[in-house]
C-alpha cells in the first residue's frame, strides 16, 4: 500500500470521529444489554416478567384467545408474515438487484453479505442458548423451531435496519434518510410486537432480538460509513466531490 493510499484509508478511518466514538460507545453498551438480558434469561429470572405480559394479552379464562377485536389477530397474523425468511429474502434480493442495476455494487454486495450473515448470527444465538417456545399461552400460529432471540425480531431488525442504514446513505436528501431509516425502525417494532401478541415468544426473546438485531445493524452502517462508497462510479466525477459518500 503506497503511502497516498495509506493516507486515504486513515482519513476515511478518522472521519467524523466524535460520530464514530459515539457509535462505538452504543455498540459496547449494547453488548452489555445483551449479555445481561442473555444471563438473566438463562437463570430464569425473567420469567415472571414474561408470563405476566403474555397472560395480559389474553381473555381471563380463555387463554385461546387474544385481547382486541377479531380483525386485529388477523392484521397481525400479516404483520408478522413480514419477518418472515420470504418475504425478508424478496426485500433483500430485490434491493441488491436495484442497487447493482444503479452500478452502486460496493454498497449492494455489503448490505447482501451483511445480511446474511446477521441472519446465521441469529440461528447461531438460537443453537448457543437453546430457550423452548413459551408453552404459557396457547400459539396463534405453527411455530417449530427455538425461542430465544426471536427470530423474526432479530432478522427483521438485521434487514430492515440494515437496509434502512445503508440505503439512507444512497439519497440526497435529508427528508428521506430519515424517513428511510424510520421505515425500518417502525417494520422491525412492529415485527417484535406481533410475536408477543401471538404468543409465540416471550417478551425477552423479542427484546434481544431487537437489540442484537439493532447492534448488528449498527456494526454495519460504521464498517460501510468508513470504507463502503455509496454513490456509482463517476458520480463524485460528476458531482465535482469525488469523495465516494
Amino acid at each position: 500500500m503506497s503511502e497516498v493510499q495509506r493516507r486515504g484509508f486513515w482519513a476515511r478511518f478518522t472521519a467524523y470521529e466524535p460520530l464514530t466514538l459515539i457509535m462505538l460507545a452504543s455498540v459496547a453498551g449494547g453488548l452489555f444489554v445483551l449479555q445481561r438480558l442473555t444471563s438473566e434469561v438463562l437463570e430464569g429470572e425473567t420469567f415472571r416478567f414474561d408470563e405476566a405480559i403474555l397472560l395480559a394479552l389474553r381473555r381471563p379464562g380463555e387463554l385461546g384467545v387474544p385481547i382486541g377485536p377479531g380483525w386485529l389477530t388477523h392484521a397481525v397474523r400479516d404483520i408478522t408474515s413480514l419477518g418472515g425468511v420470504t418475504v425478508l429474502s424478496l426485500m433483500t434480493v430485490l434491493v441488491t438487484a436495484y442497487l447493482l442495476l444503479d452500478r452502486r455494487w460496493p454498497i449492494a454486495l455489503f448490505i447482501f453479505s451483511s445480511v446474511l450473515s446477521g441472519w446465521l448470527a441469529s440461528a447461531t444465538l438460537k443453537i448457543l442458548v437453546a430457550r423452548p417456545r413459551p408453552d404459557i399461552v396457547p400459539h396463534l400460529v405453527e411455530v417449530s423451531d427455538l425461542s430465544f432471540p426471536s427470530g423474526h425480531a432479530m432478522v427483521s431488525a438485521v434487514t430492515y435496519l440494515t437496509l434502512g442504514a445503508l440505503l439512507a446513505r444512497t439519497q440526497r436528501y435529508p427528508s428521506t434518510r430519515i424517513f428511510v431509516m424510520a421505515a425500518g425502525v417502525f417494520l422491525a417494532v412492529i415485527i417484535g410486537l406481533s410475536r408477543i401478541y401471538l404468543g409465540v415468544h416471550y417478551p425477552t426473546d423479542v427484546f434481544a432480538g431487537w437489540c442484537a438485531g439493532a447492534l448488528w445493524a449498527l456494526g454495519c452502517w460504521l464498517i460501510s460509513k468508513r470504507f463502503v462508497p455509496s454513490r456509482a462510479p463517476g458520480d463524485g466525477l460528476e458531482n465535482g466531490n469525488g469523495d465516494g459518500d
